[in-house]
This record gives structure tokens, sequence and C-alpha cells, in this order.
């Protein structure tokens, strides 16, 4: 379990998020054209979990737009932003955004990808959502990198991923 925090109130998760140097969990996720997003199609490509409550809120949406800009500079990397949203939203949201360098997938039907990587609420106003937080995964499927963000309302360190990406941690 990790503590996070809502507008300075705790909130709780299932699990938690792996640790540096751990296999991360295979995943299974929705795609906003509903088709399987899951880990095997990311062979030899280090992955980075951009996670989040909902697209519906500016944080979240300005996570999205940063990684979508940062994702298009990297090499050998995919960026996959995953919240509860439903892949129409997160269709919509792509096209009125112009969102065209990261994978949007929906863990609205795979309640165990938030539970394997310790992001689902368990309690608190949120409760059934992820929380924010930002995983890097190598080629070898190790976690390469864990931003759990303290205050959901926060944005993740996006420079802290991104040094792990390039080289420069």
């Amino acid at each position: 379990m990790e503590t996070v925090y809502f507008k300075g109130n705790p909130c709780h998760t299932y699990g938690s998020v792996p640790k540096v140097g751990e296999e991360a969990p295979c995943f299974h996720l929705a795609g906003a054209d509903l088709a399987q997003v899951q880990c095997g199609d990311f062979k030899g490509k280090r992955v980075v979990l951009n996670i989040f409550p909902s697209l519906d809120t500016e944080v979240c949406a300005r996570s999205v737009r940063r990684f979508n800009e940062e994702a298009a500079k990297l090499d050998d990397t995919v960026v996959i932003c995953v919240s509860m949203d439903l892949p129409f939203a997160m269709s919509r949201f792509c096209t009125l955004e112009g969102i065209n360098n990261v994978i949007f997938a929906s863990a609205f039907r795979s309640p165990l990808f938030g539970q394997k990587f310790g992001v689902q609420l368990c309690d608190g106003p949120l409760a059934g959502l992820l929380t924010r937080a930002v995983i890097v995964i190598d080629q070898d499927r190790k976690v390469a990198y864990r931003d759990l963000v303290n205050e959901i309302t926060d944005e993740p360190n996006y420079d802290g991923a991104l040094a792990v990406l390039t080289g420069k941690a």
C-alpha cells in the first residue's frame, strides 16, 4: 500500500509501485480504438507509463501534452498514457489536442493494472481511479524509474524521467 495525497488529504493505493530494478508486471489495456495494448507489443523498446486519474483535469492534460512533445525526441521509446477514462474520451482528446506521439490506454476493463502497479486508489474521493505516477520500463522490462507523485494535483517530475531516458541521470 502506498500513501499519496489529494488536496492535502491522505489516500491509499492497492499494492505498491514496483521498485527500480524489479521486473515490471505485464499489462493488458484498452487502446483509444478499443484494441488491446499489452506489454508484449513493445519488446525491445523502453516504455514510459504516464499514469493519471483523468484527462478531464488540467494537470493530467498537461502531462499528456508534455510527454507528447518529449516522446517525439526519444529513440526506441514509447509513451503510454494510462487512466480509467473511456477509450472514446481518450480518442476525442487526442483528436482535439493534436496528440500523435503517445499511445492512450484505458484501464477501465483491466483493474489488475492498477493493483499490480500499485496505482489504483482504494479510498478518498478518487477511489477506483488511478493516482498520478510515471514509471519507465527498460528494454528488458525492468523498472528504470518510478515517480509516485505525492500530491495527486501536482505534475510529475518530467526532468527525472527524461534524465533516465537520455542517460543523464
